[in-house]
């Protein structure tokens, strides 16, 4: 059903197939916005590949080849693009030997895939690439259990781990966090400890599911999408209110407690209670509000800033937010590319980018979007994992 709707809403789009295992990669010749997804004036949208199997994170090697974490089928890919025609050519197997990968970062030329017990590497020699060997082990995994680790601009490693739960007090203090790790593989968290006492990985914490984070260019501050608790209520026994919570864009700062299970952002720059999961007395006075909000479960993961586009100048200091989409409201919510609009380092507003996946009238969605990723070309990149589709944005200039 999801490839009929992807074919239908791309009627115009010829399409010649590549194959590798159960990869496919996609050339197609199509008009500006065949995908029938709306975008601001100037900008278009082209398929840069199809797959056979739900991509998730994307990640550039230093050479411009776009990579890709396929976590259903335990796989990771390479997309090349080596006639920089905006179009991927066969799809490179680079491991299959994987558990749920995930997020993907390199360091020079090794790869680091986030699988859901741990962080692998895979070494580069002679144009073959290594077996995994482990890197950062004895993750826990269930629930939430995909990762994402980034490169962040201290040299350091930082990866999200979710929560067990939809609300509940997690047994495992590392559940609910972002980590920070040395380029070794060492625990860099906020708390110092000494003598015998064993390093710890925790830089932030109350983060029910954290999975994209990015760094903003200018100041270097830190920022993350996070997922909030389904099935909340403002009152106590109340009904499910699917306005509630709002789903939240953090601004992460060392050891600070972002307020989960206990309380949300109000949408006014203080956190509120939850009426049903009530925690220590006054705790959410002491939480980390949200540095903005977003719609209720529209679920935002992939996040990354513009100032590496081709596109206009005012948007360089700001930031494209993948929404996910809901999957337990009446009305689906999310769907779509956002742009948040900064003043500084401070998200002030959030408005449409990419729409187009998510029909109101019919409310169903041919299209889920997860990750966004600025290549080499100044072109935006975007995976699909409902569509098993690469999408490439560009601007061109009048």
């Amino acid at each position: 059903m999801i490839e009929a709707i992807f074919y239908k809403v791309s009627t115009y789009i010829q399409l010649a197939f590549c194959s590798l295992s159960t990869l496919s990669c996609a050339s197609a010749a199509e008009p500006p916005n065949a995908l029938n997804l709306n975008l601001p004036a100037g900008f278009e949208i082209k398929l840069f590949a199809k797959l056979e199997t739900a991509p998730r994170m994307l990640a550039f090697d230093k050479g411009g080849n776009l990579f890709v974490s396929l976590a259903n089928s335990n796989q990771v890919v390479m997309l090349p693009d080596a006639n920089k025609d905006g179009l991927a050519e066969a799809a490179v197997l680079i491991s299959d030997a994987l558990n749920t990968p995930h997020g993907l970062a390199f360091i020079g030329d090794d790869l680091l895939v986030a699988n859901q017990d741990g962080v692998i590497k895979l070494t580069k020699t002679e144009n073959r690439w290594s077996a995994p060997k482990p890197f950062i082990r004895n993750l826990p995994y269930g629930h939430h259990t995909v990762k994402t680790i980034k490169l962040g601009p201290d040299n350091h490693l930082y990866l999200n781990v979710g929560s067990s739960c939809n609300v509940c007090v997690e047994d495992n203090p590392l559940r609910a966090t972002i980590l920070r790790y040395t380029l070794e593989g060492k625990a860099a968290g906020a708390l110092q400890t000494l003598g015998r006492h064993a390093p710890n990985a925790t830089w932030a914490s109350g983060l029910r599911n954290s999975q994209g984070f990015a760094w903003h260019p200018k100041t270097g501050a830190m920022f993350a999408t996070n997922n909030g608790s389904d099935m909340r209520s403002d009152k106590k026994n109340g009904k499910v209110n699917d306005e509630l919570p709002p789903e939240h864009f953090n601004k992460i700062e060392t050891g600070k407690h972002y307020g989960w299970p206990y309380c949300w952002g109000d949408g006014k720059g203080g956190m509120t209670q939850d009426p049903n999961f009530v925690g220590e007395v006054d705790f959410c006075k002491t939480a980390m509000p949200p540095a903005i909000t977003l719609t209720s479960h529209s679920t935002p993961i992939g996040v990354t800033f513009l100032d590496k586009t081709n596109f206009p100048d005012e948007y360089k200091n700001d930031a494209i937010l993948a929404l996910h989409g809901s999957w337990n409201r009446k009305q689906l919510s999310g769907y779509k590319l956002v742009r948040v609009k900064f003043n500084g380092d401070n998200p002030v507003e959030v408005i449409d980018f990419a729409t187009g996946w998510l029909n109101n009238s019919k409310n169903e969605a041919w299209g889920r979007p997860v990750d966004v990723v600025t290549g080499p070309d100044g072109a935006l990149y975007v995976s699909d994992d409902r569509a098993n589709t690469i999408y490439r944005i560009s601007y061109k200039a009048k």
